[in-house]
């Protein structure tokens, strides 16, 4: 188990997460790594219970907000908005289109790091010109 496993579930333990948020954390680690399509299906499935969806939304909004050293929270997290708006439940692009300012204010992300400071800031331009993640 890497150093960085170990921290992740200690911090799970102390702040007393719950599996939806534990899942949403783990598929938008640091790891250098992508969420894995078995992880975000999970996730997705658990959007369909009220409860789970609001602390999966609450942690996504969370890792959307990072900055500096944890900009693969950002990165990740993007990557699984996109995915629960395709596969989730339909309470999801509905908050995204309620929240869509904080999605805008990425396309200004800058971090230094030649292999996502494009990607990133990409992601956000789609994700504005094609009216937003609540976009189908």
């Amino acid at each position: 188990m890497s150093t960085s496993s170990l921290r992740r579930q200690m911090k799970n333990i102390v702040h007393n997460y719950s599996e939806a948020e534990i899942k949403v954390r783990e598929a938008t680690s640091n790891d250098p790594w992508g969420p894995s399509s078995s992880l975000m299906s999970e996730i997705a499935d658990l959007t369909y219970n009220v409860v789970a969806f609001s602390e999966i939304m609450s942690m996504i909004w969370k890792r959307l907000n990072d900055h500096g050293k944890n900009w693969r929270h950002v990165y990740k997290a993007m990557t699984l908005m996109e995915y629960l708006i395709k596969t989730g439940s339909e309470r999801v692009s509905q908050q995204c289109k309620e929240n869509m300012y904080a999605v805008q204010t990425l396309k200004d992300f800058q971090y230094v790091d030649r292999d996502w400071q494009g990607p990133g800031r990409e992601r956000a331009r789609e994700s504005q010109a094609a009216g937003g993640p609540a976009a189908r």
